[in-house]
């Protein structure tokens, strides 16, 4: 039996857990993080609590100042130990704004929700296949100042997995009105030419994502060049190899776009560095 945390009440998730009037619910008035678990034990959660309580303040809630590292860690890995989830796992933490009001809220305080799940693997695997990908065409994504974070907000990517679904595909890149990639339905895209990565600036307008941050810092500490930079449909065109990156999965390759094809080596050297990372860390 799998256990959420609704605010300091914990609940079985075979029950009802959010309560009538939830804002995030209603509006999708909240902000969220997607957080690995491995050996029980959530990786990466200061960056992930300092993006959480900066994408709060960015939508004018007010978090409480109990609302730590320490504390956050203490109620995931209080969850995982109830679930039995003692090797790999997933979490999402949520920031909610509290009850009351309609589009203009009565308050801005913020309540938290955490659910934990099980993962398949204890440790960060490189899919066997690589994916297939294209651009999708239907919406666009607009810079504005939430773009950094995740917010609750998600339609944008919900139609770009399902048009990539129904096209047969494993996913599709999202562009903003001038044609820029920003993201995948649900990934950070980075680019690899002559053993070089190339991914969008977060001034673009993309989401500032943990997996990405990490991914850079490794492959800078071990002599790879990174260039945040505009990303364009041609340079896929260009690219050796292709990658998209998020929290619970790591590093994804991409087998093809359209006609091209890609391989996988620095993607290969990446998912060793960042499993080595977190064996040492944990």
């Amino acid at each position: 039996m799998l256990f959420v945390n609704n605010n300091g009440t914990v609940l079985s998730s075979e029950t009802p857990t959010i309560w009538a009037g939830n804002r995030a619910h209603l509006y999708g008035d909240g902000v969220f993080e997607s957080i690995r678990i491995i050996n029980g034990k959530p990786l990466n959660l200061e960056n992930h609590v300092t993006r959480l309580l900066a994408g709060a303040r960015a939508i004018h809630m007010r978090p409480s100042i109990n609302y730590t590292v320490d504390f956050f860690e203490s109620k995931i890995c209080e969850l995982c130990e109830k679930s039995a989830i003692d090797q790999g796992g997933r979490c999402r933490l949520s920031l909610d704004r509290i009850s009351g009001g309609s589009y203009l809220p009565d308050a801005n305080e913020a309540l938290f929700y955490i659910e934990v799940y099980p993962y398949e693997v204890n440790y960060f695997e490189l899919n066997a296949r690589g994916l297939e990908i294209d651009i999708y065409q239907d919406i666009k994504l607009q810079k504005n100042p939430l773009s950094n974070y995740k917010t609750k907000m998600g339609l944008p990517y919900i139609m770009a997995a399902l048009a990539a679904k129904q096209k047969g595909l494993d996913d599709f890149l999202i562009t903003d009105a001038r044609g820029q990639i920003l993201e995948s339905s649900s990934c950070n895209v980075f680019i690899i030419s002559n053993g070089v990565l190339y991914t969008p600036g977060l001034e673009e307008g993309c989401l500032a994502g943990t997996m990405r941050m990490q991914i850079i810092n490794l492959a800078l500490a071990n002599g790879i060049k990174v260039y945040e930079s505009a990303l364009l449909p041609q340079h896929l065109l260009a690219a050796d190899e292709i990658i998209l990156t998020n929290a619970i999965r790591g590093i994804n390759w991409v087998g093809g776009y359209r006609t091209k094809r890609y391989q996988n080596n620095i993607a290969r050297k990446l998912l060793v560095l960042l499993n080595s990372h977190w064996e040492q860390a944990i």
